[in-house]
């Protein structure tokens, strides 16, 4: 043979061997990075309402109000029926969620202005949040709707404290209104053209926050990202677009007039109130169809809750049952103050239809996070990681020794702890009062003369579990802000 035509035929055959090889190699390439990305650190959304009540949602037994998306993830996730709030309001539940420290030791632990000094008590450039340690943990983390903890709009803004991205309310006092004026958007004071909050004008705000909160998640989808949604809804004021009233009108139902004062109510309480729920719940329920479009839901561990017990359900002429079984509401320690529905979504990791007894708090939603991400809270927390219980893995959950809380508006100081399946109640200068949870989950029944020993342990914890905090001390104060 021509030794020409071998050279040729070695080098076809060489080049050929060349592109099988490095074929091979882009196929091993490709395979390696969908494994890395299939395994990439989970996306977090935690989604919170704003004083809705346990019984508000079709889960926890609502049966007027309709919340088909969220009692879906409920059926596709894990029911915590013993998930309990940061405080009894916004502000201080919110800083216990964030920094994993309860109302005994975080920075924030009330409202603003129900300080010693009256001025606002902000978060600070030495907490330590979830967001600063995802951000930590290489995640992408924004903030959208009320914020809540920079009322002085100083070191307690998103911006310093871990997240990328911010839109919505600083403070308190705004977040009451649907149609404010001004919006922040990260550092920024947004003016809302045509919005007018006196006559309800313009652009309803819980539909900005679901547009930025989808904008988002497309903008951030392709690496770790945590969103906290916090959604204003269904905090007073009651308003909402007549078209989402439509599926409520003529059933019937008694009329509640709501009247106009510093919120800007709807005439029509019953028909607003639910119509506001059900149009959070199909917003949300669209939030999942768009992680399911991206292909990103089975990577995606989704949580709902709310901030504290419900405020608009009058609790001496119940119509919704927004309590469920538990006497009180918002501003109070109570059941129906702290205790709150809460589910968690994440396909084919949380076992679908699942429901879990295990006694948790929004304090361990910082160690939960960690958990989920790989890495240990920076700083010491009174959280302990659920992530077990979310697995599955019942057998490797620790569990709180105790759960605590302090409460210092109108009708306080009101201290309180569960351990186990007791509960104690303690308002400042009166006796203790003592609940079994296990057979009476209403508090109606006052055991403390019954079981004075449990009483007293109780009592010893709710006495030495706080530090003192110079905005906060456990004395009565005389202010009638409502916020």
């Amino acid at each position: 043979m021509n030794i020409n035509i071998i050279i040729i035929k070695m080098r076809r055959n060489l080049t050929f061997t060349l592109l099988f090889v490095l074929a091979t190699i882009a196929i091993s390439c490709s395979a390696k990075t969908k494994k890395k990305a299939s395994g990439s650190k989970p996306n977090i959304i935690y989604i919170l309402a704003d004083d809705l009540g346990y019984g508000d949602v079709g889960f926890n037994g609502q049966d007027k109000i309709k919340t088909p998306h969220i009692d879906q993830l409920a059926a596709n996730g894990m029911v915590f029926t013993n998930h309990y709030t940061g405080s009894t309001v916004c502000g201080p539940s919110r800083a216990v969620l964030m920094t994993g420290k309860h109302t005994g030791h975080c920075s924030v632990r009330g409202n603003p202005r129900w300080t010693a000094s009256g001025k606002p008590a902000d978060l600070g450039m030495e907490d330590i949040t979830v967001a600063k340690e995802l951000q930590r943990a290489g995640y992408t983390t924004g903030v959208i709707g009320k914020w809540g903890l920079a009322e002085n709009v100083t070191d307690g803004v998103p911006g310093k404290q871990g997240f990328d991205y911010f839109y919505g309310f600083n403070r308190h006092g705004p977040a009451h209104h649907y149609y404010p004026k001004q919006v922040f958007e990260n550092d920024s004071l947004l003016t809302l053209i045509g919005n007018d909050p006196q006559n309800k004008e313009g652009q309803h705000i819980h539909y900005l926050m679901t547009q930025k909160a989808t904008q988002f998640i497309n903008d951030n989808h392709k690496a770790p990202f945590f969103l906290y949604l916090a959604y204003t809804i269904p905090h007073f004021e009651l308003t909402i677009l007549e078209k989402e009233k439509e599926q409520y009108k003529d059933l019937g139902w008694p009329q509640r007039e709501m009247k106009m004062g510093h919120y800007r109510h709807d005439k029509q309480g019953h028909i607003t109130y639910a119509a506001m729920v059900s149009t959070m719940d199909r917003d949300i329920g669209n939030i999942i169809k768009q992680l399911e479009d991206l292909g990103i839901a089975e990577n995606t561990v989704v949580i709902f809750t709310s901030d504290n017990g419900h405020e608009y359900d009058n609790v001496k002429n119940e119509f919704f049952n927004s309590n469920g079984d538990f006497q009180g509401h918002k501003r109070d320690l109570y059941e129906g103050g702290i205790h709150c529905p809460f589910v968690a979504y994440w396909p084919k990791t949380i076992k679908a239809g699942t429901s879990t007894d295990h006694i948790s708090a929004f304090w361990d939603f910082l160690p939960t996070a960690c958990d989920i991400a790989g890495v240990k809270p920076t700083d010491e927390v009174d959280g302990i990681s659920y992530l077990p219980t979310l697995l599955g893995q019942n057998d490797k959950q620790k569990k709180h020794d105790y759960l605590y809380w302090e409460f210092n508006e109108r009708a306080g100081p009101i201290q309180a702890v569960r351990k186990d399946q007791w509960k104690a109640v303690k308002f400042k200068n009166k006796p203790i009062e003592l609940y079994d949870l296990s057979k009476d989950i209403s508090e109606k029944n006052n055991l403390a003369d019954v079981h004075p020993e449990k009483a007293e342990e109780l009592l010893h914890l709710i006495n030495n579990t706080r530090t003192e905090h110079p905005e906060f001390p456990l004395v009565k104060k005389n202010i009638n802000k409502k916020k």
